[in-house]
């Protein structure tokens, strides 16, 4: 009988809920650290240890317990990973590949070197340098480090905008004229080993910038789709490292593929896979992190996955309306996080939808979207 892999997750969000929840098929003594004794994830990991994933000592004194660490957000603290690493825990993904991606400015510079298609950009310190780019607008800057789920990301059509920029390191991006936005994740194992998963298409609240739903297969020619997972599968072998990758995409007018960002963990854009794909997201990198085979990725049936958001107006204890109308509803699966607050926007949940109509995916998405809603009572 295989000994239990003591393999520990840094961050206790529902990413990490839902890599536990996966956990439970495999001989795994499951460890996970965070901040938080109320997290998503506290109550289904074997040990918790109440720790900032931020502050180097309690990383290495965290991760020193355990035979393999992994992440769940890219805000850790990466000099204890690579300390860890030189001392023989193994780290999926790596620490070089976290370091690349976790600030946006080498994420960009990683894919000028490795001639991945992406959008043109300029490296900026400082508000000011804005209007030394005029010419270069509309565009969009993006903070180097800090930023997530739409914060840290700033529109900018014309010059009357600038004085909505940020006044730190960011990167200024070339917008490009959009005709979809699509993501595919990749699976890469220590051998070397790939699978790659059906690209999927996001629809976006313009809004609040969060995914709003997402569609699998993406609706695109073949060929286009064919272009984005060569992308793909060369960003994740570019890295040089282990993990799930999920690569966010641009399809432009004109039909050209261009890398938006690279996500080096379990991702929003995967969630569908759960019930979905033959093996998820979250399967897939238990079989990565205890040296198991890959999954299978292909499509049971298509699929729909909607964003169960914090509703307007509506700050405090999380109230469910809808629920049960939802659940009634055939070959739909609800996830709630577990999260006991909510707020405007916050990711609360997601249902996907199984069937195999675009059209009436689409239909059931939206019944969806108009029925859970997020409230607090009073």
């Amino acid at each position: 009988m295989e000994t239990q892999k003591k393999i520990g997750i840094l961050g206790g969000g529902q990413l990490g809920r839902m890599l536990l929840q996966e956990a439970a098929n495999y001989p795994v003594e499951t460890w996970v650290m965070e901040n938080d004794p109320g997290c998503p994830a506290a109550h289904l990991c074997d040990s918790f240890v109440l720790g900032d994933i931020r502050d180097r000592d309690a990383v290495l004194a965290f991760g020193r317990k355990l035979d393999a660490l992994t992440i769940e957000i890219e805000n850790v603290n990466i000099d204890a990973l690579f300390q860890l690493e030189r001392e023989g825990i193994r780290i999926i993904p790596r620490p070089s590949a976290l370091q690349t991606i976790k600030d946006k400015i080498l994420q960009k510079k990683f894919y000028l070197e490795k001639s991945i298609p992406t959008s043109p950009f300029h490296i900026l310190q400082s508000k000011d340098e804005l209007n030394h780019h005029i010419g270069f607008l509309p565009a969009v800057q993006k903070l180097g480090t800090g930023g997530y789920d739409g914060k840290g990301v700033q529109l900018l059509h014309k010059q009357e905008d600038l004085h909505k920029g940020f006044d730190a390191p960011s990167v200024l991006e070339k917008m490009v004229e959009l005709q979809k936005e699509i993501a595919v994740t990749v699976a890469i194992n220590e051998k070397g080993e790939t699978a790659v998963y059906p690209a999927v298409e996001m629809i976006f609240d313009p809004y609040l910038n969060l995914l709003d739903y997402q569609l699998c297969p993406a609706d695109i020619p073949e060929t286009t789709g064919w272009k984005a997972e060569a992308i793909a599968l060369t960003v994740a072998r570019d890295l040089g490292s282990p993990g799930i990758f999920a690569v966010e995409l641009f399809i432009d007018r004109a039909g050209d593929v261009w890398v938006n960002e690279t996500a080096p963990r379990v991702h929003n854009s995967g969630h569908h896979t759960i019930e979905a794909h033959f093996s998820s997201q979250f399967d897939m990198l238990w079989r990565i992190l205890m040296g198991y085979p890959l999954g299978n990725t292909k499509a049971i049936q298509p699929s729909i996955m909607v964003n169960v958001l914090g509703s307007e107006g509506h700050s405090g204890a999380a109230h469910y309306e809808g629920l049960e109308e939802v659940l009634a509803m055939e070959q739909a699966f609800v996830h709630l996080y577990g999260k006991r607050e909510t707020k405007p926007g916050r990711k609360m949940g997601h249902v996907t939808i199984l069937g195999k109509d675009k059209q009436e995916l689409l239909f059931q998405a939206n019944k969806v979207k108009r029925t859970l809603k997020v409230v607090t009572r009073g």
